[in-house]
């Protein structure tokens, strides 16, 4: 089993159910909201959250910015696209967010789940996040080859269409560079090492930071 598999495996194989509470703390009231919801990837998990990607760019925006974004991590374990969409439309609600970061789609692909099912769910959590007034960031995934070469493809291929239909910003593999990678991975071998998040979020900051601060 190659690490890249063992790595998303376990990404779908965790079950933890909490929900991480905003950052940074210094965020102050009207402040834009970027709200992410994603899995395990997003979750800081098997390390302390203040070394996950997400808190790393709450970090970044606080050191930089005169009124630095509030961060909403609503990333879970285990999360599948069908229960980001269940999920969103109480997040939508709590939040209001300017940008919503939409990580999601490694379990579909581990539960060989309908390629349509995920398109349907993501598009729906688009959808949502735009009536909303939010901004959409997609992070792309790609899965091992062993599902087969009409599987994988088309769910890689799915991101791309997706964020041409919608005409939203598309991270085209948001873990580049990482996966599969040993010296990036837990003694586990499992989960990305502490050491992966900055170049996890450095996958992402360029077309984030430009879509927060685009003009509407």
């Amino acid at each position: 089993m190659t690490v890249l598999l063992r790595f998303l495996l376990s990404a779908c194989a965790a079950l933890s159910l909490s929900v991480l509470a905003p950052l940074p703390a210094r965020a102050i009231p009207g402040s834009p909201v970027i709200l992410v919801l994603g899995d395990s990837l997003s979750a800081a998990y098997g390390m302390p959250i203040e070394r996950g990607w997400v808190a790393l760019l709450a970090a970044r925006y606080a050191a930089a910015a005169p009124t630095p974004p509030r961060i909403v991590n609503a990333s879970i374990s285990g999360e599948t696209t069908r229960g980001g969409l269940e999920r969103l439309p109480a997040l939508l609600a709590a939040h209001r967010p300017e940008l919503v970061v939409l990580e999601l789609g490694a379990n579909d692909g581990l539960r060989g789940l309908p390629v349509a099912d995920l398109e349907a769910n993501l598009a729906r959590m688009i959808e949502l996040s735009q009536q909303a007034g939010a901004r959409v960031l997609l992070l792309g995934m790609r899965i091992p080859p062993n599902y087969g070469p009409r599987y994988t493809e088309r769910f890689h291929a799915s991101y791309a269409g997706l964020a041409a239909r919608y005409d939203v910003p598309l991270v085209p593999f948001f873990l580049d560079g990482v996966a599969g990678d040993p010296a990036l991975v837990q003694d586990d071998g499992l989960h990305p090492r502490a050491e992966a998040q900055p170049r996890m979020l450095e996958n992402i900051w360029p077309a984030l930071d430009t879509l927060l601060h685009r003009p509407r």
